[in-house]
């Protein structure tokens, strides 16, 4: 029987469980298990996902991200806003910019800061990539607005990595568009070998969108910030979109701003906090 302390959190609804495992508790061969477990809604704790902490040698700390299905993920914006707060709040951190190391490389976020409680987190989320190699898509040319054929319908899609993998729709109407029959049919696309984040977008005007998410290992989320940052820069890719853009999400709002780099600004919230038994 093992006892391990968790945090319950949520960046705009899309929520994770948070453990420090820098003692190695829970073992290498037992995380994906112990994600799909843990995650488990109305018979656990029930998650999006699971975040662990672990030592670094190249940043402050080290982020590695479980899907509910127990899929490890590259990289996760929203989780690496509750990542730091937990990580400052519980006197790990004590800076108010934290490097992060994640598979998809070392992430910076900045903390707001009020009374010693961490309210919104900025991430410098880096260079996106439209290379087929880094969203692990098959072919060898960028994948912009080019059809794919979903069941019996074809859409225009523009492909990129956020350091993961995403598939960017625009549509007129986010609110009536099948999101949950067309979102597994292009996660498990051919194209895409190792699935794929998908984003439908509505433009409301060259600077706020409106987005619903179908995440690869989770299903249709509340929010996502790494799919909120792929929607802004196909976005401006495609010349629909200014540099710094509001993505509407169904969880709440994220800033993004796209120059060199990626900046996503938003919240990040403790739920609560507890034991489980394993």
């Amino acid at each position: 029987m093992v006892e391990i302390n968790f945090w319950k959190m949520h960046g705009l609804g899309n929520d994770y469980i948070v453990i420090d495992n820098r003692d190695g508790l829970l073992q290498e061969n037992e995380l994906s298990k112990i994600a799909k477990k843990m995650c488990l809604r109305r018979y656990s704790i029930g998650a999006d996902g699971l975040l662990l902490i672990f030592d670094s040698n190249s940043a402050d700390t080290k982020m590695r991200i479980f899907n509910a299905d127990g899929s490890e993920a590259e990289m996760c914006g929203n989780g690496i806003r509750c990542f730091v707060k937990y990580c400052y709040e519980n006197e790990l951190l004590n800076t108010k910019i934290i490097r992060v190391e994640t598979i998809a490389g070392v992430k910076e976020a900045i903390l707001d800061i009020k009374n010693d409680v961490v309210k919104s987190v900025k991430v410098n989320l880096g260079k996106p990539s439209l290379l087929r190699h880094d969203i692990s898509m098959r072919g060898v040319d960028k994948y912009i607005n080019k059809k794919i054929t979903a069941g019996t319908q074809n859409y225009k899609i523009t492909c990129l990595s956020i350091g993961n993998p995403h598939c960017v729709l625009f549509v007129n109407d986010v609110n009536v568009f099948p999101v949950l029959d067309v979102g597994p049919k292009i996660e498990n696309h051919h194209l895409f070998f190792n699935r794929t984040n998908v984003e439908f977008v509505q433009i409301l005007n060259r600077n706020e969108i409106k987005v619903r998410v179908w995440e690869r290992g989770c299903g249709e989320t509340l929010a996502c910030g790494t799919g909120a940052c792929a929607s802004a820069v196909a976005g401006n890719i495609l010349g629909l979109l200014e540099k710094k853009c509001i993505v509407h999400l169904l969880g709440g709002d994220l800033n993004i701003e796209y120059n060199a780099s990626v900046m996503m600004e938003g919240p990040a919230e403790k739920v609560y906090e507890g034991t489980i038994i394993f």
